[in-house]
């Protein structure tokens, strides 16, 4: 099957609890992203998030709250493993193991914004009007980002040539 064009994301994780740093951080800096219970944002990681997409990493729950970095989908969806842990605070009881309810997919850091894009910035930035992001009442962990919005993003960041890189284009 030929390969869809690359999408691009925008995951949201509280720094306190798993930062961009973290991730660089972490064995060849990737970790799976688990713990989503929400529908929508299973759904996206599911049905859509392909190896390869872009993800601009964003701090919620900060001050300033922010895209931080950008990183890529690194495995294809398959099911979240804490669902099933009585001992992890993602456990979901309802959640058979014959019929998982929950997926996640592995997410691999690329790079830090060399400027840190805040959540001020990005409301007002006339090209990112229509972001999901800066929709009033969108609490969604994960969201999709178009082509234009990902490349903007990365020149407020910093990341002016790599906006228009082979990755920013594929989309």
């Amino acid at each position: 099957m030929p390969r869809k064009k690359t999408k691009y994301w925008l995951m949201k994780s509280e720094p306190d609890t798993f930062s961009f740093q973290d991730l660089l951080n972490s064995p060849k800096q990737t970790t799976l992203w688990d713990g989503v219970r929400n529908y929508q944002a299973r759904n996206f990681m599911r049905d859509e998030m392909q190896v390869g997409d872009g993800i601009l990493f964003y701090h919620s729950n900060a001050k300033p709250p922010g895209v931080a970095g950008i990183a890529e989908v690194a495995s294809e969806a398959y099911d979240d493993p804490t669902q099933f842990d009585s001992t992890d605070s993602h456990y979901d009881p309802k959640s058979p193991v014959d019929a998982p309810r929950w997926q996640l997919v592995d997410i691999r850091g690329i790079e830090e914004l060399p400027t840190f894009v805040t959540l001020t910035e990005l409301k007002s930035e006339p090209a990112l009007a229509d972001m999901a992001l800066v929709q009033r009442g969108n609490r969604l962990s994960v969201m999709p980002v178009k082509a234009n919005e990902w490349g903007r993003v990365l020149e407020l960041g910093g990341l002016k040539s790599r906006a228009r890189s082979k990755a920013a284009r594929k989309g």
